[in-house]
């Protein structure tokens, strides 16, 4: 066998047993952990808060539930949801509290027209603003077929015939937290004392 080749297969044998001692001998470094904060979700906005109904470190609000309304309890997007019980053997209504943190969800009377834009041939539509606990209010109620708008692209799940809504924009101490009570409109209109009592029993934390 020709000298050169013999030396080449040598060479080659010794750098590849020099090569597993040193993978055995050398532990490859760990990354260093890192102390940069977590990058924001997809669009710069950061995480909704999770926070509890009347939690007054957060929201700065707190205020009375109805004994018969039964809260599902908070999620990303909601303080609460309470169910409120059906009038006449009818459907429940729902009753659901945002909050999205300071100086965030948008311009009261801009949501108000959005909840009136979620129904159609609707009725007569009041609006109104009052002062509960210090605080301004706005108020908004309407009654016709509700398009019950739902997931995060916000699409109608179909259309419920004779609902109504009553909303509550609070200006609260620290940001908006809007109040959508909906449901069939003898429900909404048998508890309608029940949601104007928990407006007034608002309070700042």
């Amino acid at each position: 066998m020709n000298v050169r080749v013999v030396v080449t297969v040598l060479l080659v044998i010794a750098a590849f047993f020099a090569g597993a001692y040193w993978q055995r001998t050398v532990a490859p470094a760990k990354p260093a952990a890192s102390s940069a904060p977590q990058e924001m979700p997809q669009g710069g906005n950061p995480p909704l808060p999770q926070v509890a109904t009347g939690d007054v470190a957060t929201v700065g609000l707190d205020w009375d539930v109805p004994a018969r309304w039964h809260n599902r309890g908070e999620s990303q997007m909601r303080l609460a949801t309470y169910d409120v019980p059906a009038e006449g053997g009818g459907e429940a209504g729902e009753c659901a509290v945002f909050y999205f943190g300071p100086s965030q969800g948008g311009e009261a009377d801009a949501n108000i027209d959005r909840w009136i834009g979620q129904f159609e041939k609707h009725g007569k539509i009041t609006r109104a603003t009052k002062t509960y606990g210090g605080m301004t209010v706005k108020l908004v109620d309407v009654e016709g077929d509700y398009l019950a708008p739902s997931g995060p692209m916000m699409e109608s799940s179909g259309t419920k015939k004779d609902w109504m809504l009553k909303g509550a924009i609070v200006e609260g101490p620290n940001g908006n937290v809007f109040f959508k009570f909906t449901g069939p409109t003898k429900t909404v209109k048998a508890a309608a004392k029940e949601f104007d009592g928990m407006l007034a029993s608002l309070r700042r934390g």
